[in-house]
């Protein structure tokens, strides 16, 4: 495929979570492939750093202080890169939570729930209502939420999590279905396990519940991949660009797992 299906250039991408885990890899990958980029979140220290990586690759960057569960905090959002770039060409749905980790479903308090349900959904679900005006208006748009696998199989232990991710496919596929007509995309990518700080705590948490080593945890998780290994930022980077880009201009309402052979 010629590299130009890749090539982002003047296109405009709002992408949430960008600086934290995978974020930061997204966030470059998008920007080495040509796109402007408004930057949301609520730690806006980690998100500045990003920001002048980005700005070095020759991007525009705008950073937005966000809260993305919160309604108003999103118009606010939307009205402040709207005055900087006129428009939203892409969504990115990276900003998300664990929820809890080795806790049956009856020992999971309604808290806890509620919180991972309002992350991974709710804020998906405001980001897209914010910007699909704007899309259908102009005929164009791509939509990329970060699901899991464990919103493709069931993973005990885990419950809210995988409810959460569940719900959003439901979310992607059912927005895909209603925008489009107005040539626009809305895909999920579904990230198995990725190597990184949220990986150890996971590692460290059945370390501690089956009295083994964070090493054998980890060792644990990659016999249950085809490929016995832990995907990395990078690896969950480049399907996201798969669907920001022209090259996945006739997929939609899909999910695309990047685990290494887990759901299969």
């Amino acid at each position: 495929m010629p590299l130009r299906a890749f090539n982002l250039h003047d296109q405009v991408v709002l992408i949430t979570g960008p600086a934290k885990g995978m974020g930061r890899a997204v966030t470059l990958t998008l920007a080495e492939a040509g796109a402007d980029l408004v930057l949301v979140g609520r730690d806006t220290a980690e998100i500045e750093k990003v920001a002048e990586e980005v700005q070095q690759l020759g991007r525009k960057t705008l950073v937005i202080k966000c809260d993305v569960t919160s309604p108003e905090e999103i118009t606010s959002m939307i009205n402040k890169a709207e005055e900087v770039f006129s428009h939203i060409d892409i969504l990115v749905n990276i900003a998300g939570g664990t929820g809890p980790l080795e806790t049956t479903s009856w020992e999971t308090t309604p808290e806890a729930f509620d919180q991972i349900i309002d992350l991974n959904m709710k804020g998906c679900f405001l980001t897209m209502k914010a910007v699909i005006p704007g899309m259908i208006e102009r005929r164009r748009g791509k939509i990329v939420n970060v699901g899991g696998t464990f919103g493709l199989r069931g993973r005990a232990l885990r419950m809210a999590y995988s409810a959460s991710k569940w719900g959003l496919r439901g979310i992607t596929k059912s927005t895909a279905l209603e925008v489009g007509e107005h040539n626009i995309n809305v895909n999920c990518v579904c990230p198995g396990m990725v190597d990184g700080p949220r990986f150890q705590k996971v590692c460290n948490e059945r370390a501690a519940r089956l009295g083994i080593s964070a090493a054998e945890a980890r060792s644990q998780h990659e016999e249950e991949y085809a490929l016995r290994r832990i995907s990395t930022d990078q690896d969950v980077a480049n399907a996201i660009l798969f669907f920001a880009s022209d090259a996945s201009k006739n997929i939609t309402g899909q999910d695309l797992a990047v685990d290494g052979g887990w759901v299969i």
